[in-house]
């Protein structure tokens, strides 16, 4: 937890890795480091990716440490000096002797094989200038947003899928049809700046949801699971591993899936509503979101998809019925369930007038299907 921490720490400097890097990668890097060098000294349970070999007595703690330690140097050498205290801190808890030896050596050993093998994965590619859509349905920059990024990170190598397409959801509704009409129309009044028909708490949880990367809030979730429930060091590396490469899968695959059918957002499908793409849809060219959107295609929903792979995870670790209390730029919201918490994260998006409830379906499907698969799989 920790390490995951200091993780978190490196990543609010948006100076720390490009812009084009999604964060969840390097999550999924070191969560998989640190599982892979417990278990190549407990034996409990399969590696996700290497295992090597263990002398009788290595400590599986100094092995995650130094693993998360060396992973974070590889991929933030400029954050060295605060990464080689946190790691002189964690180990020096740990009585010295041989086995304390050993464990470094194996967490080295896993960290560098890792690295070794996501050198090559396609993340640090030259994003493909995107071209923007002109026709009805084609996503097109919104005001204020800025260039989309992501556009090609659903071809990156996945961590346990064997492709970002390999759950792609089905073809969306035609923006001229009756179901995508009654949709964006609820849309465009739950979700306007001045919406009179959205209530106090969902406009918070709207602004909630959008104040501090979903990843972190997710990853936060768990460590107040592990520290409520007491985990040991075994449960609680598999849980983060299963979390976070479960969430990098489903990165790569909305990128996949958002780039493939380039479906436009809300806010443009409102504002011209009047070329009559739809007769369903009355245009409003003034019409704002309560926040700003997101630089990229409206499906399929990443907050539903996200919070899916979330709540299924840490609900199969730690049970679902849970309280949960997160925090975002100095603002809690408090949920009765992981189950309750990702269902608000979903709904959030529609309030904020950021998502169709046909991108969220189509968000929570991914996300089903990919936790389903990497938890079989890990």
């Amino acid at each position: 937890m920790e390490w995951n921490r200091e993780l978190i720490s490196i990543l609010s400097d948006p100076k720390a890795q490009p812009a084009t890097v999604h964060p969840t990668r390097s999550f999924a890097i070191l969560q998989a480091a640190e599982y892979d060098a417990v278990v190549s000294i407990t034996r409990t349970d399969p590696s996700y990716l290497v295992s090597v070999a263990a002398p009788r007595g290595a400590r599986a703690d100094a092995a995650a440490d130094q693993a998360a330690h060396d992973v974070l140097v590889a991929l933030y050498p400029a954050k060295r000096a605060g990464v080689d205290q946190r790691l002189a801190t964690q180990l020096a808890a740990i009585a010295d002797g041989r086995g304390k030896r050993d464990g470094i050596r194996v967490g080295g050993a896993v960290a560098r094989r890792l690295i070794t093998l996501r050198s090559h994965d396609g993340s640090s590619a030259t994003p493909t200038r995107f071209a923007p859509g002109v026709g009805p349905g084609a996503y097109r920059p919104t005001p204020g947003s800025a260039a989309p990024v992501y556009t090609d990170w659903g071809s990156v190598k996945p961590f346990v899928l064997a492709s970002g397409s390999q759950f792609r959801p089905a073809v969306p509704p035609p923006v001229s049809s009756a179901a995508y009409a009654t949709a964006l129309n609820q849309v465009k009044s739950l979700g306007r700046d001045t919406s009179t028909t959205r209530t106090p708490d969902q406009t918070a949880s709207g602004k909630f949801w959008a104040a501090a990367p979903l990843w972190n809030l997710w990853n936060e979730a768990a460590q107040d699971l592990a520290t409520t429930q007491n985990a040991g060091l075994e449960k609680t590396v598999k849980a983060f591993a299963d979390l976070d490469l479960s969430l990098a899968d489903t990165v790569i695959a909305l990128y996949d899936a958002k780039y493939h059918y380039r479906v436009w957002r809300p806010v443009t499908a409102i504002r011209l509503g009047g070329t009559h793409y739809n007769p369903r849809v009355v245009g409003d060219p003034r019409w704002t979101p309560l926040l700003p959107t997101a630089p990229d295609p409206s499906f399929p929903g990443a907050h539903a998809a996200l919070s899916q792979v979330a709540q299924t995870v840490l609900t199969a670790f730690f049970g679902g019925q849970h309280r949960l209390a997160l925090t975002a730029k100095g603002t809690t919201r408090t949920f009765d369930s992981i189950p309750a918490a990702a269902n608000d994260a979903t709904l959030s998006r529609l309030w904020a007038g950021q998502h169709t409830a046909i991108d969220n379906s189509s968000g929570l499907q991914l996300g089903s299907q990919v936790a389903e698969f990497v938890g079989r799989h890990l």
